[in-house]
């Protein structure tokens, strides 16, 4: 069905970030706009998008239509038909729903922690930019368009990464960020041109290449599909091309909290389930993804054990999850990948929330161990931090647990017990590292205490409204055995290839041991920090806690390699080669000029006596040809 609402809900953020980004300039240049102003223009056009989105949600409720929109053509050259076109399906509808209401709440949480930051103003238009971006890439009907939102969100993560480019270490982490994803943003540009040349003639809607899938090869199906997961991979932080991630902590807290929950980082899911006929076709590379997600699981986790930094834990934490979801959708059981993507965005926004709101109470301290020494009494911080934990770490009824659940139960249903073994593995160093945080932060014996008490409403209310979706989000699938009705599954049901069915019984030992796993990393935990003396903290030393040398070693592979070639090409190649042929041959002929202009000097007796010679010459040779 048309609608002209689709536009809109992209509109309003990007006219939300032009608007900002105007009154930010002339605030610098002529007059002082109050923060006021900036903050109801950056937080009330996310909410209509969000007002828009749950308007066409009610209606494809109640009438099951799918919502489409042509803006116009974009290209039309022989063969390639490219027209510039929104589609509200069921998948996008879901993520732009949660995607517009967890960005409103960050939004309103921004004002509190950008309060009396010089950028504030810079900082909302970045941030509208950054959401539209978002939805455009959710929102469009076919894979160009969804590049151009795939390639927003990653110049806005850059903008706002170097948020504060005074900092050289912000710089370099906003350019690590940026050229890791052009690795991979490489690869999913190369992914849909080759998915082009498979289809042939066809318009690139996903509705058109989903009718035409059948028709195309199958080799170039599975080298379009693994291009484009390697597109996921960047932007989705899994291995090899996660590094980027833990030091994007650089930027302010709220846009860690945006990327992580709702943006940039759930774009690569998001992408392989709007693929998900194509990955039906090729299982192989399916299981290819769900391994990669599973190894990233494990290894993120395994990293974020030994890290001291809160905002790097919970990056890490970002990462291990994004495994899990690639896990799902790998094996083909895309809507309970999506549904742990959507339970994942109230906790882990939260969290991240929760964390700028310790950092401001302790003058921007990140390090766990220094924090504790200095604990500040923040109370609905520290409460809705707790739920966030508890639901990540899978402990029901919260909703990270039903999410999660249903991930290893997929494994284990598919018979790849090894994936459902290492996901099992990584649930028992989640709960692991993330109660070693909290128990450090909040629980752990220390003799200060900060008087600082005071919490901005604009922060605790976001936190308390996440930590509701926190704990009941997971209700909305709940599974048949708890007499639930799998409403997401059952909403997103056109990307369901396959199904959890299992005995009833195999779910409950299922279930029972996911929760004692989770529950034994936590014991684990809190007999190792819940009375941890915090003035000798943890260092990051030894292969974990210096990450597996992942980053020095990419250093001298890929950075001091590239170095040394551009050396070897500038000083040897360009200089001594290329220059050395120019210039020599240059010096070659200027030296015969210089022969040359011997007989240029000016000099009327030198010039008379060529003549004569000249003269001579030319009698001889008559003499001898003629016989004279």
């Amino acid at each position: 069905m048309s609608t002209s609402l689709l536009v809109w809900i992209i509109l309003a953020p990007l006219l939300g970030a032009v608007l900002s980004g105007g009154l930010y300039l002339y605030h610098i240049k002529k007059e002082k706009i109050s923060e006021l102003t900036f903050a109801l223009i950056g937080c009330i056009t996310p909410f209509i998008s969000f007002l828009i989105t749950l308007s066409l949600f009610l209606r494809m409720k109640d009438e099951g239509i799918i919502f489409k929109q042509q803006l116009f053509t974009w290209i039309n050259i022989d063969k390639l038909n490219i027209d510039m076109a929104l589609l509200g399906d069921n998948l996008s509808i879901f993520m732009t729903m949660f995607v517009t209401f967890v960005g409103w709440l960050i939004h309103i949480y921004a004002i509190g922690y950008m309060r009396g930051d010089n950028g504030f103003g810079k900082f909302f238009a970045y941030f509208n930019l950054f959401l539209a971006s978002m939805l455009i890439l959710v929102l469009a009907d076919n894979p160009i368009i969804l590049f151009i939102g795939w390639e927003g969100v990653g110049v806005c993560s850059y903008l706002l990464i170097k948020f504060y480019y005074g900092k050289s270490e912000n710089i370099i982490a906003a350019n690590k960020a940026f050229i890791a994803n052009r690795v991979g943003d490489f690869g999913f540009l190369l992914g849909v041109v080759t998915l082009f040349f498979a289809l042939g003639e066809v318009d690139l809607s996903f509705g058109s290449i989903e009718a035409n899938i059948s028709n195309a090869s199958n080799e170039l199906l599975i080298l379009s599909g693994f291009l484009l997961f390697v597109g996921a991979m960047g932007k989705s932080a899994q291995v090899p091309l996660y590094v980027w991630l833990p030091d994007a902590m650089a930027g302010p807290t709220p846009i860690s909290a945006l990327i992580h929950a709702a943006t940039m980082v759930t774009a690569g899911v998001y992408m392989v389930a709007r693929f998900h006929f194509l990955y039906s076709g090729i299982e192989e590379i399916g299981l290819f993804i769900a391994y990669i997600g599973a190894i990233s699981a494990l290894f993120a986790a395994v990293i974020a054990t030994r890290q001291t930094d809160i905002k790097k834990i919970l990056a890490y934490s970002t990462m291990s999850q994004l495994g899990y979801m690639f896990i799902a959708v790998g094996l083909g059981f895309y809507s309970t990948g999506l549904f742990h993507v959507f339970t994942h965005a109230f906790f882990k926004a939260m969290l991240f929330m929760g964390a700028g709101g310790i950092i401001i109470a302790l003058h921007h301290e990140q390090n766990i161990f220094k924090i504790a020494q200095h604990r500040a009494q923040l109370p609905i911080i520290g409460a809705t931090f707790l739920v966030g934990v508890i639901a990540i770490s899978g402990i029901p009824p919260f909703s990270g647990f039903f999410s999660k659940d249903a991930i290893l139960a997929a494994a284990f249903q598919e018979g790849e017990y090894l994936i459902w073994a290492i996901a099992l593995g990584t649930a028992f160093l989640t709960a692991f590292y993330m109660f070693r945080m909290y128990f450090i932060i909040f629980i752990a014996p220390t003799k200060h205490k900060s008087q600082y008490t005071y919490t901005s409403k604009t922060i605790t209310i976001p936190l308390l409204i996440l930590a509701i979706g926190a704990i009941g989000a997971g209700f909305l699938n709940l599974p048949t055995i708890f007499g639930g009705e799998h409403l997401v599954d059952t909403w997103l049901g056109q990307l369901n290839s396959k199904t959890i069915h299992m005995s009833h019984s195999t779910e409950w030992i299922l279930m029972i041991t996911s929760i004692a796993v989770a529950a034994a990393g936590i014991y684990v935990s809190y007999k190792k920090y819940a009375n941890f003396d915090v003035t000798k903290p943890e260092e990051e030393v030894g292969l974990i806690g210096n990450k597996f040398y992942v980053d020095e070693i990419y250093d001298a592979i890929f950075v001091k390699t590239s170095k040394r070639l551009s050396v070897f090409i500038d000083k040897v190649l360009d200089d001594k080669i290329i220059d050395g042929f120019i210039m020599n041959s240059s010096k070659g002929f200027v030296n015969l000029g210089k022969k040359v202009a011997m007989i240029q000097n000016a000099n009327v007796r030198f010039y008379a006596l060529f003549m004569l010679v000249g003269m001579t010459c030319v009698f001889i040779y008559l003499l001898t040809t003629l016989g004279l």
